[in-house]
């Protein structure tokens, strides 16, 4: 969804998209309907069991059959949607900055502050003069192009769809390259945090790496960083 008014821009999953996804679900479950009494029945012969649920349904007239299902389809289609939604939260943008919504919280950057934006992955980056980051949310690469459209609509600067500083980063590992002991110190921390479902430690930990100039991401092998220039 992409709402628009004269100050501000909010960019989430289209409210289309998450009837596109209950009328899916919908289709699988009519599909459903006719293919479980067949899979009960190959089920019997192969093992002599099947599921009870799937007994049940396929014990059911078709009248009864098709609509339960689809309904059933449907709810879960529905509710992927709206988990979807809640993951990727909202971005608002305006002239006055970029507010982002998501898991009951709210961060606001203020539009003095960002020199760049863009996404990484799954991911909406906002940069500071100094290229640190300011902000790092998660969100869907399918919605760059509303993304983009709304930060263009207020002339911030969108980078695109890939990190412009991609190569700078190095995978973190303890003790070694050419980081301090205090950014060794808070990457450990966050590190220790991230692993014990300790969001708000790993929150304070990666500002407080910020406002020593690094940037930090996850990826799948640990922790990467990159270290902005000096003033």
């Amino acid at each position: 969804m992409t709402e628009r008014t004269e100050n501000e821009v909010a960019v989430t999953v289209p409210t289309s998209w998450m009837a596109g996804f209950a009328a899916v679900g919908a289709a699988v479950g009519l599909g459903a309907a006719f293919a479980v009494g067949p899979a009960v029945t190959w089920l019997l012969e192969l093992v002599d069991a099947a599921p009870g649920p799937l007994r049940v349904v396929a014990a059911l007239p078709a009248a009864a059959a098709i609509p339960l299902l689809c309904l059933v389809g449907a709810g879960l289609g529905l509710a992927a949607a709206r988990q979807w939604r809640k993951d990727v939260g909202v971005t608002t943008v305006s002239p006055e900055g970029v507010t982002v919504r998501r898991d009951g919280g709210q961060q606001h950057i203020d539009r003095g502050r960002v020199s760049g934006a863009f996404l990484d992955g799954h991911d909406l980056v906002l940069l500071d003069r100094r290229t640190v980051e300011l902000l790092r949310s998660k969100t869907d690469q399918a919605l760059a192009g509303r993304l983009h459209a709304a930060f263009e609509a207020f002339d911030y600067p969108w980078r695109g769809t890939a990190d412009p500083h991609e190569n700078e980063y190095a995978a973190w590992v303890d003790g070694t390259g050419p980081l301090d002991a205090r950014a060794h110190d808070l990457l450990r921390i966050r590190q220790r945090a991230l692993r014990d479902a300790q969001p708000g430690a790993a929150d304070h930990a990666l500002d407080e790496l910020r406002a020593l100039g690094i940037s930090v991401r996850d990826r799948r092998d640990g922790q990467q960083y990159r270290v902005a220039p000096a003033d």
